[in-house]
């Protein structure tokens, strides 16, 4: 007889509720001028961005200030072709400079497109010894350049590590010397550097500090807060048809026990991608979330062995004959992720409709290891740490949303790219350590709970018999080595930069959510500020 009442025992502290409720379903946006107005404008402005290409065209700097300007303001989407013809042209150029600034830029843009350049463009700032020169001690703008393109490392290049040090130390050293905007942008670069921000989180900031530059572009600034604007526009509506979604399904399956973060489910899509083209792509995505996040906290903290081994069996079948096997708790829930693979399905082109077999293999995958967690839980088993790790990485979500991610990416995305995400490759492993060993350091740092799986952190601290300030050393340093893989990749999958970028953009979400030891989806508290500027506020005009 299934059980309709797991034992209290395996009963964990009830989650913070959400702080949202029916925000967004009921909110009403401030209104613009006439949207239709507003877009004939952009449309205008981007013609006359668009010409600017062609005045920069015989200026290498000049044309990498423009597009640094265009990705800083999140309005490089308007320009892809432009943009990529000229890093191209960049890339094979030389580059007559002796600012470090500008070697820094270069070296930045080109990696973060996948364009390899060495590290030894720096040499020339350096003296005989290797050692930076004193000359660029006194350039803050120079040294903020050279420490966000030293955070595009890849494994071996010690040379950047140095880099990386030697620019933090000055800046730390300078910033309360500095003036506006570069104070602030020092500050800020300094707790997240600029390749791991939220970009268009940061857009909004830069947006307001661009017009204090000397070189600010009326135009530009213009066309980045309309873009911004009616942009914002479309993600509320999104994000109330979602809210309203979500309701129905936590209403519907009646896991009071579970976290309520419909917002927060689409925020973490939103990171993964922004852009109007994917809209699709960033509902389904943001379904996957929530449906993956109560998969968790049902394993975690509320079903026994028992009926986690139950549930687990069901969705390796994965039809609506399992349902009796089902504790009746779970019976709706299991339903639900039934009815709603099919939907998406259902949504999808007749030769996409492939896609979702590699989404359910993806689920199926997290629930396997889901029950792996309950099964040394239960049993009160410490694993070792590296067998911890090759667990908890897959639980970190990183393969399922790797794949999830792509099914909705219209044309774009094709076998080979599904392909790539489901075999765990080194760019989708990195991006699971990640969000792994960040949410471990943060369970960490504010009070571990009891009913959790022993901990990354935690198998190491008891396998090595180290203090817990030497395993969080540690484990900064992996996830450290983890982005080191993650940035290599650009280079080894060429042909599949654009589904690297989103798993990049997927990772960058950790260091959004869990900065400085924070939990910003559990703890929502700890998202509010950065969720209602995003989403709620509009740019002044």
């Amino acid at each position: 007889m299934a059980s309709s009442n797991p034992p209290a025992a395996k009963m964990a502290p009830p989650f913070e509720p959400t702080i949202w409720g029916d925000f967004f379903i009921n909110y009403t946006p401030e209104p613009l001028q006439s949207e239709e107005r507003l877009r004939e404008r952009v449309d205008q402005l981007k013609r006359v961005t668009s010409e600017l290409f062609k005045f920069c065209s015989d200026s290498v700097v000049g044309t990498m200030k423009l597009v640094d300007t265009l990705e800083h303001l999140s309005i490089d989407h308007h320009f892809e072709g432009h943009i990529a013809t000229a890093l191209s042209n960049i890339h094979g150029a030389e580059l007559d400079s002796s600012s470090l600034h500008d070697v820094a830029l270069r070296f930045r843009l080109l990696r973060q497109h996948g364009l390899w350049v060495s590290p030894d463009e720096f040499d020339k700032f350096k003296e005989a010894d290797g050692t930076f020169n004193d000359e660029i001690m006194s350039d803050p703008r120079g040294l903020l350049s050279l420490y966000n393109a030293s955070y595009l490392l890849i494994p071996g290049e010690v040379e950047l590590e140095s880099a990386m040090l030697f620019s933090r130390h000055h800046l730390q050293a300078m910033v309360n010397d500095l003036a506006s905007p570069l104070a602030e942008q020092v500050r800020r670069f300094l707790q997240i550097p600029l390749p791991r921000t939220l970009k268009r989180y940061e857009a909004l900031q830069y947006i307001a500090e661009y017009k204090m530059e000397q070189e600010c572009n009326p135009s530009i600034l213009e066309l980045a807060k309309l873009d911004y604007n009616l942009l914002q526009l479309a993600h509320q509506t999104e994000l109330k048809a979602f809210s309203r979604w979500g309701n129905g399904l936590y209403e519907e399956v009646g896991l009071s026990y579970a976290r309520d973060r419909i917002v927060e489910c689409y925020l973490w899509s939103f990171i993964v991608y922004y852009e109007q083209n994917y809209a699709p792509a960033r509902i389904i995505l943001a379904k996957l979330v929530l449906l993956a996040s109560l998969l968790d906290d049902t394993y975690d903290t509320y079903a026994t062995l028992e009926d986690s081994q139950k549930l687990n069996v069901a969705i390796q079948r994965w039809d609506m004959g399992a349902i009796p096997l089902l504790p009746d708790y779970l019976k709706k829930y299991y339903a639900r992720v039934m009815d709603t693979f099919k939907e998406i399905e259902d949504e999808l082109k007749q030769d996409d409709k492939y896609r979702m077999t590699y989404c359910r293999k993806g689920f199926q995958t997290l629930s396997s290891y889901y029950l792996q967690e309950a099964e040394w839980f239960h049993r009160n088993y410490m694993p070792r740490f590296q067998e911890q790790v090759n667990v908890s990485v897959i639980t970190s979500g990183s393969t399922m949303l790797s794949v999830g991610l792509l099914v909705g990416m219209d044309v774009e995305a094709n076998n080979e790219a599904f392909e790539w995400a489901i075999g765990c490759t080194d760019v989708v492993m990195a991006c699971g350590k990640v969000t792994r060993f960040m949410d471990d350091l943060a369970a960490f740092k504010r009070g571990k709970n009891k009913m959790d799986v022993p901990s990354s952190l935690e198998c190491y601290i008891n396998e090595h018999h180290v203090t817990s300030e030497v395993a969080i050393t540690v484990l900064d340093g992996l996830v450290e080595d983890a982005w080191k893989t993650i940035n290599r990749e650009r280079f080894v999958c060429t042909t599949l930069l654009p589904f690297v970028n989103c798993v990049i953009n997927l990772t960058t979400s950790m260091s959004v959510l869990f900065h400085d030891g924070g939990d910003g989806y559990t703890y929502n508290k700890g998202s509010e500020g950065m969720i209602e500027k995003l989403f709620a506020k509009p740019i002044p005009l």
